[in-house]
């Protein structure tokens, strides 16, 4: 039987993480038909069985480690839901987001939905953005540009895009969009997917009332490996012609604007 959501969840050797997220999605998402992909990307000890929850958890084992978007997508291959959700392993929430994002997903034009993301502080992390650009880029990086994109209240906001570390798509879409980009190994692949979103015409919603914490791990902060992928993808965008139709696209509307 076709569930309603199907929830993608990757391990890095983050066996301890999951095991709080399933219990999270257990507690607080009683009544909702959901099915959860979970993608063991090393090897590692589990903490758990499928059995430990009321909802199916199929489990696939990588045999050598994929990126992002490549192992979103073999999930998404494997899932039977009606939306298709892109959860982060160190996410973690003490509400249901999923039926307050649900709600915004009748509007047909709308292609993906993400909660307020909050630091374990209850701090508003950065999870919703305009499009980067060089320019923004080195002005964060002498760190001249500070502070969000949008100003966050109790309204939905229309942001360019959303951070990966949690997103809601309606299973068409994201097989319209034929999922990730996997030229992406790590980094990038989010803004890629939204602003592809945007050429199709559909909007991206951040939706405040639904509330989820994130225990963000920083690894391109501290490892250089990480620090390269995610120049690397940056660079990828930049260079893209996706990245070149979606800023005609906004100049287009500015003009047109005025």
């Amino acid at each position: 039987m076709a569930k309603l959501i199907s929830i993608s969840v990757v391990s890095h050797g983050q066996a301890g993480l999951v095991n709080n997220l399933l219990q999270d999605i257990e507690l607080y998402c009683q009544g909702i038909s959901i099915e959860v992909i979970f993608t063991l990307n090393i090897e590692e000890q589990l903490l758990f069985t499928a059995d430990n929850f009321s909802f199916p958890i199929k489990i696939i084992k990588n045999d050598n480690p994929l990126g992002f978007g490549a192992n979103h997508n073999q999930a998404f291959r494997n899932a039977s839901g009606q939306f298709y959700c892109v959860l982060n392993p160190d996410i973690c929430f003490n509400i249901n987001p999923f039926s307050i994002l649900i709600d915004e997903l009748n509007d047909k034009g709308i292609g993906v939905v993400a909660p307020l993301v909050l630091s374990p502080d209850n701090l508003v992390e950065d999870s919703a953005r305009q499009f980067p650009t060089p320019f923004k880029i080195l002005c964060k990086a002498l760190r001249q540009c500070k502070g969000s994109d949008y100003i966050i209240n109790e309204y939905p906001i229309y942001p360019d895009w959303v951070g990966g570390m949690f997103m809601l798509l309606p299973r068409k879409i994201f097989a319209q969009l034929t999922g990730f980009d996997e030229r992406y190994f790590l980094y990038y692949e989010d803004v890629d997917l939204c602003a592809r979103l945007r050429l199709l015409g559909y909007e991206i919603v951040l939706c405040p009332q639904a509330k989820v914490f994130h225990y963000a791990q920083r690894n391109s902060h501290a490892n250089f490996k990480y620090f390269a992928w995610h120049v690397r993808s940056m660079m990828r965008f930049f260079v893209s012609a996706v990245y070149w139709r979606v800023q005609i696209r906004k100049w287009l509307f500015r003009f047109k604007k005025k």
